[in-house]
């Protein structure tokens, strides 16, 4: 077996407790997935960090040794840099998306100022589901790359497209590229999403948790638009609108 990393001095051993914040996932580019799910997906990994009495069970089921990026940790060790009660034992790097916005092409869907990483995580899910690749949020927003976040996507956060920008920027990009805007708003001239008609390229836009889209986005929107709701309650939740929404938007895109 390996050397296993027993001082909590360890340098590499620090950085992984310090993945947890969102600063230094942003400074080393790089961030945390757990669980054994992910070594079934052809997925690309800078490091795989195994629980030293999990060690044997993932190299029988595995052959993990055979990967000279592997670091095996003492279980006390690896305890503190886990982010699950009841982990698998098995922790991997993996490299921030470090696309811009001029690198989207196609139908987009824009979250501006989600602040749940529950949230972010299903709606991230239902896109895969539904077949949209491109995501931007504006800048702000929940980081998707946070262990909770990237759980709940259920390795759906790899399959994804992934930019943060500015609301300006994210504006000038849409109508420098000819974007259909579409603005999820309750406004006096906001229309069913049924009666959308869509074009080539179209932006969906939902908005924060409480607030919805903010006033400058929904400014610069060519459509307004709601989804009716027929019971005695003010408004759905953010992913579940998003669900709705994205689907109703596949079925007319499939029509095109």
């Amino acid at each position: 077996m390996r050397d296993v990393i027993a001082s909590p001095d360890n340098k590499f051993y620090k950085l992984l407790k310090k993945l947890d914040k969102k600063k230094y996932r942003d400074e080393n580019s790089i961030f945390k997935a757990e669980g054994e799910k992910f070594l079934n997906e052809n997925i690309n990994f800078n490091k795989i960090i195994v629980k030293e009495s999990k060690f044997e069970y993932f190299d029988e089921k595995y052959e993990i040794s055979r990967h000279d990026n592997l670091t095996i940790l003492k279980d006390n060790l690896f305890d503190e840099v886990s982010t699950q009660e009841n982990s698998q034992g098995i922790i991997f790097l993996y490299s921030k998306n470090l696309n811009t916005i001029e690198d989207i092409q196609g139908d987009v869907v824009i979250l501006d100022d989600i602040q749940d990483p529950g949230n972010a995580g299903t709606i991230i899910r239902t896109m895969i589901a539904a077949n949209f690749q491109n995501l931007i949020l504006t800048k702000g927003s929940v980081d998707v790359y946070n262990p909770k976040t990237v759980r709940a996507t259920m390795s759906g956060i790899f399959k994804l497209n992934i930019i943060y920008e500015t609301p300006e920027k994210i504006v000038e990009f849409l109508n420098n590229k000819n974007y259909l805007k579409i603005a999820t708003a309750l406004h006096e001239d906001s229309i069913s999403y049924e009666k959308i008609e869509l074009q080539e390229n179209n932006a969906f836009i939902f908005g924060h948790e409480g607030g919805g889209v903010s006033e400058y986005l929904i400014e610069n929107s060519d459509i307004k638009a709601i989804i009716p709701i027929y019971g005695n309650i003010e408004s759905l939740n953010v992913s579940v609108a998003t669900g709705i929404f994205l689907y109703k938007m596949r079925e007319k895109l499939q029509g095109l």
